[in-house]
C-alpha cells in the first residue's frame, strides 16, 4: 500500500471516528430522554410483583410517570423540530444535465478515475470557491439539477428539479462560476479533483448520519430564531432551539474535526489525478479571486447602486484578468493560456449561465430584486460607459448642486445664473480647510442626502428569474431571508462624508470634461469608471480633487483642468 493510500485510509478512519462520536452524543441525548420512562417501567413492574409497595412508593411511581410523559413529549417536540427544519442551503444557479452535458461528462469521468460516487447534480455559485453540498434532510426534498447517473446512487429526472428521497442521492457539486470562464478545461478538472473526491466519505453511512444530525440541529436553531411567530408556536420552537443549541455546542468540536479529516482524506485520494497540473491550477484560483474581487468592488458595485446589474460578470473576469496580465509582468505567461479551450465551453448556453450567476451575485453582494424590472435592469459591457459611468457622474453632480442650493451657495455663471458649473463648486470649496469649513458642511449635506435616498429606495421581492434553463422559483434558497433586500455580504464599508464629497466633486469634474473638453466616459476592467481624454485613460484626477476637498487648495485642480482643456465656467448637463 502506497503512502497516499495509507494517508487516505487514516484520514477516513479518523473522520469515521469523529462521526461515531457525534452519533454517540445523539444516543446519549436520547438515553437521557427515555431514562424517566425506563425508571417508571421499573417502578410499576416492581409494584406488580409486590415490591416497593405502600402509599409513598405509589406517589413516587405516579410522579416519575408524569415526569416521563412530559420528557417524552418534549423529546418528540425537539425531534420533530429538528426533522422538519429547513437546513441552510447555499444560493446557487442549478445547471441541468441537458444544459451542460460535457461538464457532467467531465465530472462523471473524474469520479470514475477517483473511484467515488459521482455528484448528483452540478450548480454554479457567483464566487471563487467550489464545494459539495448535501441538499437532503430526512424527508422528500426538491434538488435542483439532474443526476449524473453512473455511480450517483439515485434516479433523478432530467430537468431543473426532481424529487429524491433523503439519503438516496450524492451531494451537489457547486462550482465557482468565475472558474469556468477563466480556467481551461484541464485546469478545472484538476481543481475539482479533491472536491469530487469528497463524495467518497460522504457516502459512508456514519458520516452521512452525523452530518444530517448536525445540519438538523443548526436548522432547528435558525428556525427558532425566525421572527414573526406568535407565542403559541414561538415558545415551543424557542425551547426546541435551546435544546438544539446545547447539543450543537457539544457537537461543535467533533463536527469540525470530522470535516477536516474528510477533506484530508479527499485530498490524499485526489493526488492520483492531475497532481502536477493542480499546483499550476491553484495559481489560477488565486488570480481569478483577485480579478473577481476587483470586478465586483470597482465595476459591478457602481452599477448596482444605480439599479443596473452587469449581465456578463464572468466574461468580465476574463477581460479583467487579461488586462492584469498586460499590466503586471508577473502575470506575463497567463495570457498564453487563453488559446486553450475555456471551461465555459462545457456549457451549452454559457451566456444564459453567466446572466443567471450575475443576477445572483447582485442579490448576494448588494441586495436587489430577484428579477429585472423598473429600476433594476441588466446592462451589457458595451453599454456600461454610457448607461452607468456617464449616468453615475451626472447623478452625483446633480446631487452636489442640490446640496449647494440647500446651503444657499449662489450660482456663478455669467451667462445664465441658473445653470450648474464647476466653477461654483470650486469657489465654494476654495480657501481654508479644516473643521467647520465649507468642505465639512458640504460633506455632511451630501452624506445626509445619500442616506436619505438609500432609505427611500423601494424594497423588492419576488421569485427568482435566472435565465433560460438555469434556475427556477420553486425552491429559491434566498426565500429564507424574507422579501426585503439582503444584502448578505456587503462589499464595502459605509463611506465617510469626505469620501462622498470627493467622489461627487470628481464626478462634477468628469462631467465638465465630457461637456467642454471632448472627453468620454469609459470602463477600466480593474478600476471601474474611467475618464478617457483623447482615447487614453486619465488616472491622475484623485490627488487634485483631494487637495481641493481636504485642504481648500484649488491650484492642483486648476492646473489639471488647464492641461485637459476643461472650462470650469461653462454649464454642465445634469440628469
Amino acid at each position: 500500500m502506497s503512502g497516499i493510500d495509507v494517508g487516505e485510509e487514516l484520514g477516513a478512519r479518523a473522520a469515521q471516528a469523529r462521526a461515531l462520536a457525534l452519533l454517540r452524543i445523539r444516543s446519549r441525548a436520547l438515553a437521557v430522554a427515555i431514562l424517566p420512562a425506563a425508571v417508571a417501567v421499573v417502578l410499576f413492574a416492581a409494584d406488580a410483583q409486590g415490591h416497593l409497595a405502600g402509599p409513598a412508593w405509589d406517589a413516587v411511581r405516579w410522579t416519575v410517570l408524569g415526569v416521563a410523559v412530559v420528557v417524552l413529549l418534549v423529546t418528540v417536540l425537539v425531534a420533530v423540530s429538528v426533522a422538519r427544519a429547513r437546513p441552510a442551503m447555499s444560493p446557487t444557479v442549478p445547471v441541468p444535465e441537458e444544459g451542460a452535458p460535457d461538464l457532467y461528462r467531465l465530472v462523471r469521468d473524474l469520479a470514475d478515475r477517483l473511484d467515488v460516487p459521482a455528484p448528483s447534480a452540478v450548480a454554479l455559485t457567483p464566487d471563487c470557491d467550489s464545494w459539495l453540498e448535501d441538499r437532503t434532510h430526512r424527508a422528500l426534498r426538491k434538488v435542483p439539477g439532474a443526476a449524473l447517473g453512473k455511480g450517483s446512487g439515485a434516479s433523478l429526472r432530467k430537468g431543473p428539479e426532481a424529487s429524491v428521497e433523503a439519503g438516496d442521492t450524492a451531494p451537489v457539486l457547486v462550482i465557482g462560476s468565475p472558474f469556468l470562464w477563466w480556467m481551461r478545461v484541464a485546469e478545472l478538472r484538476a481543481v475539482l479533483a479533491p472536491v469530487v473526491a469528497g463524495t467518497g466519505p460522504s457516502a459512508h453511512p456514519d458520516i452521512a448520519a452525523a452530518r444530517r444530525f448536525v445540519r438538523g440541529l443548526d436548522a432547528a436553531i435558525a428556525d427558532a430564531a425566525a421572527p414573526g411567530r406568535g407565542p403559541v408556536r414561538g415558545a415551543p420552537l424557542a425551547f426546541a432551539g435551546w435544546v438544539a443549541r446545547l447539543l450543537l455546542r457539544a457537537c461543535r468540536g467533533h463536527a469540525a474535526e470530522m470535516e477536516r479529516c474528510v477533506a484530508a482524506a479527499a485530498s490524499m485520494r485526489a493526488q492520483t489525478v492531475d497532481y502536477g497540473l493542480r499546483i499550476a491550477a491553484q495559481e489560477q484560483v488565486g488570480l481569478a479571486y483577485a480579478g473577481w474581487d476587483r470586478l465586483l468592488t470597482r465595476v459591478a458595485l457602481p452599477a448596482w447602486r444605480m439599479g443596473r446589474w452587469p449581465s456578463r460578470l464572468d466574461a468580465g473576469v476574463v477581460s479583467a484578468l487579461t488586462e492584469l496580465s498586460r499590466r503586471d509582468r508577473l502575470a506575463d505567461g497567463f495570457a498564453l493560456r487563453l488559446g486553450e479551450r475555456p471551461a465555459c465551453d462545457l456549457l451549452e448556453e454559457p451566456g444564459a449561465a453567466d446572466e443567471a450567476a450575475s443576477l445572483l451575485a447582485a442579490r448576494l453582494f448588494h441586495g436587489g430584486p430577484a428579477e429585472s424590472g423598473p429600476g433594476w435592469a441588466p446592462v451589457d459591457w458595451q453599454q456600461y460607459p454610457d448607461e452607468v459611468v456617464d449616468r453615475k457622474w451626472r447623478s452625483e453632480a446633480a446631487r452636489l448642486h442640490r446640496v449647494l442650493d440647500t446651503l444657499g451657495v449662489p450660482r456663478v455663471s455669467a451667462a445664465d445664473p441658473a445653470v450648474p458649473t464647476l466653477a461654483r463648486v470650486m469657489e465654494h470649496l476654495s480657501g481654508p480647510g479644516g473643521p467647520g469649513g465649507p468642505g465639512e458642511a458640504l460633506a455632511a449635506g451630501i452624506g445626509a442626502a445619500v442616506a436619505r435616498e438609500e432609505a427611500e429606495a423601494p424594497v423588492h421581492g419576488g421569485p427568482e428569474q435566472s435565465g433560460p434553463g438555469y434556475g427556477g422559483a420553486a425552491d429559491d434558497p434566498l426565500d429564507l431571508w424574507g422579501p426585503g433586500p439582503l444584502p448578505l455580504f456587503p462589499l464595502q464599508p459605509p463611506r465617510t462624508g469626505t469620501e462622498l464629497l470627493a467622489d461627487h466633486v470628481a464626478a462634477m469634474v468628469c462631467c465638465a470634461a465630457v461637456d467642454t473638453a471632448g472627453a468620454a466616459p469609459g470602463l477600466d476592467w480593474l478600476d471601474g469608471p474611467a475618464l478617457l481624454v483623447g482615447g487614453e485613460r486619465r488616472a491622475d484626477l484623485a490627488a487634485p480633487v483631494l487637495s481641493l476637498v481636504e485642504d481648500g487648495d484649488p491650484d492642483p485642480l486648476l492646473n489639471w483642468l488647464a492641461e485637459v482643456g476643461v472650462r470650469s465656467d461653462k454649464p454642465v448637463r445634469l440628469v
